[in-house]
């Protein structure tokens, strides 16, 4: 992987710009180095593009601190909140898992706490596959298209119909079988797919149930909404994901969720 890839990687996973990617990237891989043994970073830095070598060099035995210690360190510099920081470590640790590989991502993961496994499992679920075997995008909308169409039927902005929208793929990603997510993703235009990934990292590989009233509770939470905006919201995705996956892919999708989640999606 070259420098760029890498950046384009963190920007992507982040939804922040090439310039603000390059700078945490170098911040959370100093940090992520003072964590781990003098041995794992070197094998890091000879798997990572040359500019970013330096970030990862040993400067000394390794420091013990958990995932929370790991955030406030990088927020420390960066001035953003916690969540934030963490969506921009996920966009980091997703680029280099794309670097190093499972393998190289296996022997980091055997040198941190349990508690950085959920950060570093949503990167892997985050991580956008190599373009060769990335499934052709086969829906009816664009990511431009779709958006456009939540954040007109919630009505809202469209940075909420995006929080939305992820939100509502991440629980999807939760709460489907393997299979019938699998059938959704080359339906899903490619910069939404992500959040769908996420949601099955999360249930490792199994179906977590959700109650619609926990389900509604998340995506409030995540889009900055209240409960009555969430609900719409809620709507306003479900109709989209219709109109660009299409009536039989719909109706096999909604058919995987109790019957209690009708009044969410008015339209099953």
């Amino acid at each position: 992987m070259d420098y760029q890839e890498f950046v384009t990687i963190v920007g992507q996973v982040a939804d922040i710009s090439d310039e603000e990617a390059e700078s945490v990237t170098r911040l959370t891989l100093r940090t992520l180095a003072r964590r781990v043994t003098p041995g794992e970073a070197e094998r890091l830095g000879r798997r990572l593009p040359e500019p970013l070598r330096p970030s990862v060099e040993p400067t000394g035995p390794p420091e013990r601190f958990h995932v929370d210690e790991f955030v406030r360190r990088i927020a420390e510099h960066t001035g953003l909140d916690a969540e934030a920081v963490a969506e921009q470590a996920r966009g980091v640790l997703a680029a280099l898992w794309r670097a190093v590989g499972p393998d190289g991502f296996e022997d980091l993961r055997a040198e941190l706490p349990p508690d950085f496994y959920p950060l570093m499992d949503t990167a892997v679920a985050a991580a956008p596959p190599p373009a060769e075997d990335e499934p052709p995008f086969t829906g009816r909308l664009s990511g431009e298209e779709l958006l456009d169409r939540v954040a007109e039927g919630a009505p809202t902005d469209r940075a909420r119909a995006r929080r939305a929208t992820e939100a509502v793929l991440e629980m999807l990603g939760l709460r489907l079988p393997a299979g019938q997510a699998d059938g959704l993703t080359p339906l899903l235009p490619p910069p939404l797919r992500p959040a769908l990934r996420r949601g099955r990292a999360r249930g490792r590989g199994g179906t977590v149930p959700l109650s619609p009233d926990v389900f509604l509770h998340d995506v409030a939470m995540r889009a900055g909404a209240d409960r009555a905006e969430a609900a719409r919201d809620v709507r306003a995705v479900f109709a989209a994901l219709r109109e660009t996956i299409g009536d039989r892919e719909y109706h096999d999708t909604v058919a995987q969720l109790p019957g209690e989640y009708r009044p969410l999606m008015r339209q099953g």
